[in-house]
């Protein structure tokens, strides 16, 4: 039978009371009463009850980490990242997948039925309202990338997507091409619509230069990869492509070459994040670096704060980004 609290007490010769402030941080005790409870329950094998300690303090130590695009590989990373920070800080992540739903008022009901301490809805193509609905709910939320917006509802931590699409711009003049095109995720993703965006503010101011718009149907290789090989087979294709996203420029990647084309000599191709991927020798990606750690670790920061200070007011932290030169793009003039 598993140990109990009551066993401890009673092989340290002291009330359960002392063993459970023993073992609640932050809780009062005296170093004589820590180190018999503590011997006692190494003698004894004990670990303390989560569900007990939840139900004594009022805190489940639950963050619910929601998100809603699985295929693409760059989660794992995020993923990972959140999981360890979260841990770091005696936290608890319990994961909501949202491939197949968007319903946010589905997902506060079953985070509620779990009584998570706080949410981080970790999206870049989710509308902003997904997330208020869970701070309409009484629930501490970030958004970690998010939209930024000019005023927001809700914490938000990401990086600014229209500036991003911007600088993709820049980079594909500085190497002088002529007919660029932007290959985004889906239309009504806002992370698409605000690289589309600032991709096409920048080269307005360029009207010599040629350039198309096409959307792929999820942030996903094969996605990618379909989208390219239609375009491919409509005619001659741009001679450089911003595919908004690293596993879209991959999937691209290979439709290109499988074309008999060369890399960047007849296509060349710019992709956002730099997930581990981008850097092998086989893909060798030119791409915009997103500090995935840096808004992970403030994401996590926010929520804890909001955990202790609900009230606070809404915060947005926006990251800037960088170009990565690698091999898909040719030089600069």
């Amino acid at each position: 039978m598993a140990v109990t609290l009551k066993d401890v007490a009673l092989r340290a010769g002291v009330s359960r009371s002392a063993v459970s402030r023993t073992f609640t941080k932050g809780a009062s005790v005296s170093p004589m009463t820590r180190q018999k409870v503590e011997t006692a329950a190494n003698e004894l094998g004990y670990t303390p009850s989560a569900l007990a300690s939840a139900l004594s303090t009022g805190r489940t130590k639950l963050i619910g980490l929601v998100s809603n695009n699985f295929h693409n590989p760059v989660f794992l990373e995020v993923f990972d990242l959140f999981t360890r920070g979260l841990q770091n800080r005696e936290l608890r992540p319990l994961l909501v997948n949202l491939t197949d739903s968007n319903d946010p008022e589905a997902s506060v009901r079953m985070l509620r039925q779990y009584s998570v301490d706080g949410v981080i809805v970790a999206s870049s193509t989710l509308r902003p309202s997904f997330a208020k609905a869970f701070k309409n709910a009484g629930m501490p939320v970030v958004h970690s990338f998010g939209r930024r917006m000019a005023v927001a509802d809700v914490h938000t931590v990401g990086i600014d997507n229209v500036d991003c699409g911007r600088m993709a711009a820049r980079s594909l003049l500085a190497r002088g091409y002529a007919r660029v095109a932007f290959l985004g995720g889906p239309a009504t993703a806002t992370s698409t619509q605000d690289r589309q965006a600032g991709f096409l503010a920048e080269l307005a101011q360029h009207p010599h230069i040629a350039v198309t718009s096409s959307f792929a149907a999820g942030y996903a290789f094969e996605a990618g990869r379909a989208e390219m090989q239609r375009l491919l087979a409509e005619g001659p294709p741009a001679e450089a492509y911003f595919c908004g996203d690293d596993v879209l420029s991959i999937g691209a990647l290979s439709a290109v070459r499988d074309a008999g084309l060369l890399v960047p000599g007849d296509v060349g191709i710019l992709g956002l994040n730099d997930m581990e991927m981008a850097g092998w020798a086989n893909i060798n990606l030119t791409t915009i670096h997103q500090p995935i750690q840096d808004i992970i670790n403030a994401s996590i920061e926010l929520v804890v704060a909001t955990m202790a200070q609900p009230d606070r007011d809404p915060e947005v932290r926006i990251f800037p980004c960088r170009i990565i030169e690698r091999g898909t793009l040719r030089p600069a003039l």
